[in-house]
């Protein structure tokens, strides 16, 4: 059985219409704030997701550059499917107003799904707001998206990676603090206890999230020409130690198995960002909350 649903959000950048079309409407803009990997073919007004190997295919079906940006999933076998729709509208006295709109049809697990959805798209609209603000027009040269242990509470340890401590708030003063990576200096960004923190530095935002099932993630993308091997072995060496300290190397592995081909992508990028440990009725709260 399907149930439909809808998420809705407003954000205020400091870009222009033409920039912020520019990031939501060509791949690499988008590669540059969200996971996966994303290509957008305007000629045949379709577009492509691509996370671990599995594919999500949507329809373009608003194009109106500077104004309206709209997609629609390919329904999956199972009848469900997630449609995205933009809204962008200049602003009196500079910046602009960005109106975001998430609906289709979810499946049995909905009710996490679609409160996963309701807080982790604010989360990436929040990284839209900031990569326009401080990168563009750069776009990101490489990205990580990586899949780590299954645990209750690691908050302390996703903050200390960014060199701060259990009351971080955004605007902070950061240091990437991991080990076998350059300690970096920059400024938190995306914080929301206990489910996202992260930083930016002049050539790269990191976002740590506690999501789905209670599974970590360590996510980046650089604007520069950083070979990211090292970076990626570092985060995995830390994502690891976290496991060790926790006793969950076979949940580790389990986790990342299951971020393995054979999952709808649609659905991946949904389950990855939902919130750990936060009943219903607060995640709803919440929800209502962020679509303000």
């Amino acid at each position: 059985m399907t149930h439909p649903f809808e998420v809705r959000d407003e954000i205020t950048v400091d870009a222009t219409p033409d920039e912020v079309w520019e990031a939501i409407t060509s791949g690499p803009g988008v590669d540059s704030w969200l996971m996966g990997h994303t290509e957008v073919d305007s000629a045949s007004k379709t577009t492509t997701f691509d996370m671990f190997g599995e594919v999500a295919h949507s329809s373009i079906t608003a194009w109106e550059p500077g104004r309206h940006f709209a997609t629609q999933e390919d329904t999956n076998p199972d009848g469900t499917f997630m449609a995205m729709e933009w809204l962008i509208e200049s602003r009196d006295g500079g910046g602009t107003v960005v109106r975001f709109v998430h609906s289709g049809l979810l499946g049995e697990n909905w009710e996490a799904e679609y409160n996963g959805l309701s807080v982790g798209d604010h989360a990436y609209l929040t990284k839209l707001a900031v990569y326009l603000k401080h990168f563009a027009p750069r776009t990101a040269k490489h990205s990580l998206f990586l899949p780590g242990p299954v645990t209750q509470d690691i908050w302390a340890a996703m903050t200390a990676a960014v060199g701060v401590g259990a009351d971080a708030a955004d605007g902070q003063p950061a240091r990437l603090s991991v080990p076998g990576i350059e300690p970096a200096d920059g400024t938190v960004e995306f914080t929301g206890a206990p489910s996202f923190v992260g930083m930016r530095t002049g050539d790269a935002m990191y976002l740590l999230i506690h999501g789905y099932n209670d599974m970590a993630f360590a996510t980046a993308h650089f604007f520069d020409d950083r070979d990211p091997s090292t970076e990626t072995q570092a985060w995995q060496n830390w994502l690891g130690g976290l496991a060790a300290q926790l006793g969950n190397t076979d949940r580790l592995r389990s986790a990342r198995e299951r971020y393995e081909p054979g999952r709808e992508a649609g659905s991946q990028r949904g389950r990855a960002v939902q919130p750990a440990r936060q009943p219903l009725a607060g995640r709803a709260a919440d929800a209502q909350g962020l679509r303000r």
